[in-house]
């Protein structure tokens, strides 16, 4: 674009003088060569942050910047050897006046710009005060991972007691299923009770994730969306009794699964060794999670409700009677739990054959009681004679991790960001909860995607940062205009800010690509109008005529990259397609901030051209 310009320009100034058309082209082409190379190697360097994510982020982002940095590279090279050809060929070059739109644009800028210049302290006081104001706003703004996308499907998991029996959990999920179909807006659920045992994926009995089908957005009820299906949802499943209601999506929860290893958006990881002091000290995590104001869907891992049969054999019993110990053990393998007794063929296939009790005779403590012993003088002495026999309930699960037992509380994120949300969730915990010695907390879900891709970024672009300096200094030659263009990046945040607060949206990890790519534009103008000043100050033009000059000259290019880049993005902020909440805080915060970092560019960084100029520094 700014290639094709300037030779459009270079051309309607140079249609009386008879000079040949490649030469003009070739001549334009050069001018801004050098500051396109280099700021395009800026807009790929600004990238880098993303390309070094790992986890889940990565997954997401480092693609996109790949992807980025090679077309970044093969449209440098088409412009620098297509373009000109192409121009020389298909241009006829502009007017020596502006079109009527660019013109009425210009006009009112060239009035500030005058202003700008004439009054430089107060624009420099305007601009920070502005700035001020947005990194007031900035805490504000709340964090989040990458904002939740709307699949158009729910699972509703339904956790109930595991010692519920099968039939019961049956009619349990029938009942379930019943209920959820009268919501509005549903139009099919699925339901799974358990899953097989294996080790990847495993679910008991007394677990299902009912898979909820929507509507399409047009059929829902008026004024609703699909958190409106699941607040329905979720009041109707509240009637059935002893179970644990958890919302989410399937793809969503899915992934935060694999990654993280719990399907919350919070999951609290307690480890210690005692499962009472577990499970009591969870529920004292579960009293804090529910004051804090945005928690929905709270649950704990069941770790307790297990019915287990207790035989204790009394000894000075079996004794009287001559039985062993022995003897019990085995007449409750075999009327119980079945013994291997044989093996069955059939052609070549064989079996194993498992003889126990019929199931009336063993399928309640009753039945186990009255079965029979023989003695050693041949008397009959039923099992409750010889021992205690008790139903308890017992562990459901014991769950390990990194070799220590550990219990899970989860938690999703309704109405508020979720960075927000755990520090007040730690600082409450901290305050109200105290640990056992030996015992320990670990934070996971998706505040620890977050947390990771924070640090991150944290680190990383201070680096980029650097590395952008020193490319600027190479372009420049000059660490005083290095430093003024590296000034624009700040101030190129306002608007993003701005946009980010007044719009809702958090800072995602989405959110935090838009900056980076507002970073890069903001350079790209900002090298283009400064070089330019530059090589007009080369010639020998006054300083304040090259400033004016340069503005003038470059204004066109430097509205129709962000004009353009602006107008790409439009149809994300209005789109309402699956995946369209991912792409939107990128979209407001580039939008919005190339509003005012064109602006700043345009006014601030010739403004403060006059005092980078007059001491710089070469190499």
């Amino acid at each position: 674009m700014v290639v094709v310009e300037n030779a459009f320009r270079h051309l309607g100034e140079a249609r009386e003088n008879g000079e040949s058309r490649g030469l003009i082209v070739q001549r334009a082409a050069a001018e801004v060569g050098t500051p396109v190379l280099f700021g395009v190697g800026i807009i790929c360097l600004v990238f880098l942050p993303l390309m070094t994510m790992t986890g889940l982020e990565g997954k997401m982002f480092a693609p996109l910047a790949i992807t980025i940095a090679i077309a970044l590279f093969i449209s440098l090279i088409v412009s620098l050897t297509l373009s000109p050809v192409l121009c020389s060929y298909l241009l006829k070059g502009g007017e020596e006046h502006d079109t009527r739109l660019i013109a009425l644009m210009k006009r009112p800028y060239l009035k500030l710009l005058g202003f700008a210049l004439r009054y430089p302290g107060a624009v420099i006081i305007a601009s920070v005060g502005v700035l001020a104001c947005s990194l007031a706003l900035f805490p504000h703004l709340g964090t989040s991972f990458i904002p939740e996308m709307k699949e158009g499907a729910i699972v509703s998991g339904i956790n109930r007691v595991p010692s519920m029996s099968l039939d019961e959990s049956i009619r349990l999920e029938t009942e379930a299923m019943r209920l959820v179909m009268q919501v509005p807006g549903v139009a099919m659920a699925v339901s799974q009770l358990g899953r097989s045992e294996n080790s990847t994926d495993p679910q008991p009995e007394n677990e299902s994730n009912p898979i909820v089908t929507l509507k399409p957005r047009a059929q829902l009820p008026p004024g609703w969306n699909q958190d409106d299906v699941e607040d329905a949802i979720r009041e109707k499943l509240s009637v059935l009794p002893g179970v644990q209601i958890v919302m989410a999506q399937p793809i969503s929860a899915r992934v935060a699964e694999m990654v993280t290893g719990v399907r919350s958006d919070i999951a609290i990881k307690l480890f210690g060794d005692e499962l009472e002091v577990l499970k009591h000290t969870a529920d004292e995590i579960i009293k804090v999670v529910s004051s804090i104001k945005g928690a929905s869907d709270i649950r704990v891992e069941r770790v307790s409700g297990q019915q287990y049969l207790t035989i204790a054999i009394d000894r000075r019993a079996i004794a009287r009677h001559g039985i062993n110990v022995t003897d019990i053990n085995d007449i409750i393998e075999s009327a119980i739990g079945g013994r291997l007794s044989t093996e069955v063929y059939e052609g070549e296939r064989r079996f194993s054959a498992s003889v126990r009790f019929p199931e009336e005779f063993r399928n309640s403590p009753e039945a186990i009681r009255q079965v029979l012993l023989r003695s050693p003088n041949g008397a009959l002495v039923p099992l409750d004679d010889l021992a205690t026999i008790r139903v308890l309930d017992g562990p459901a699960q014991i769950s390990r991790e990194t070799g220590k037992r550990r219990i899970i509380i989860g938690a999703n994120v309704h109405g508020r960001d979720l960075g927000g949300f755990v520090a007040e969730l730690q600082k409450g915990v901290a305050e109200r909860v105290a640990l056992p010695d030996g015992y320990s907390l670990k934070w996971g879900g998706q505040f620890e995607n977050l947390d990771r891709a924070m640090k991150r970024l944290m680190v990383i672009i201070p680096l980029t940062f650097a590395a952008i300096f020193f490319l600027l200094f190479l372009l420049f030659n000059s660490l005083r205009f290095a430093a003024l263009i590296i000034l624009v990046l700040p101030f190129a945040s306002i608007g993003g800010i701005f946009s980010l607060f007044l719009t809702g949206e958090y800072l995602s990890v989405p959110a935090s690509v838009g900056f980076i790519t507002l970073w890069g534009i903001a350079v790209l103008n900002g090298v283009v109008l400064v070089s330019y000043i530059r090589s007009l100050r080369k010639k020998g033009i006054a300083q304040r005529d090259a400033i004016i000059q340069g503005c003038t000259q470059r204004f066109r290019p430097v509205m129709m990259t962000a004009t353009v880049a602006m107008l790409g993005l439009i149809p994300f902020i209005f789109s309402n397609d699956p995946g369209s909440e991912v792409q939107r805080p990128l979209a407001i915060v580039v939008i919005g901030g190339l509003i005012t970092s064109t602006l700043l560019t345009l006014v601030m960084l010739p403004t403060l051209y006059h005092w980078f100029e007059e001491r710089h520094v070469e190499a």
